[in-house]
């Protein structure tokens, strides 16, 4: 029987930063603490930190994030220009395809779950 994940466990994080050619302001160092994946990776869920900064993502036509602040605050600018800010207390979904700039105004720790999803087919 599959057991309960609970997010106390001890979970060595993954330390990494954003690329260079995707880097806008400072150089902040982002940790992910995965507490739970499926095997084929089609689900993922955690916690993410990250310093402040700010850099471009481009999210695959299949990825989804469902994200909880627990502290800090983010910024996310879409490509219209449009910026929603998500404090602690507050949840967003970054949808499959989004485009934009991930910024980090004050240090945040947020609960994350990305979910993948069957690509739409193409229009050609």
């Amino acid at each position: 029987m599959p057991a309960i994940t609970h997010f106390s466990q001890t979970v060595t994080p993954v330390v990494d930063q954003p690329r260079p050619d995707r880097l806008l302001a400072g150089n902040p160092q982002r940790y992910t603490w995965t507490h739970y994946e499926t095997a084929d990776e089609a689900l993922s869920c955690g916690i993410w930190a990250c310093e402040t900064g700010a850099w471009r993502i481009r999210f695959a036509a299949d990825k989804h994030e469902f994200f909880c602040v627990i502290e800090g605050l983010v910024r996310l600018h879409d490509e219209t220009g449009k910026v929603v800010a998500v404090k602690a207390g507050e949840a967003a979904v970054i949808p499959a395809g989004f485009v934009g700039v991930f910024e980090v105004v004050q240090a945040v720790r947020k609960y994350f779950v990305v979910c993948q999803t069957p690509a739409p087919p193409s229009q050609g």
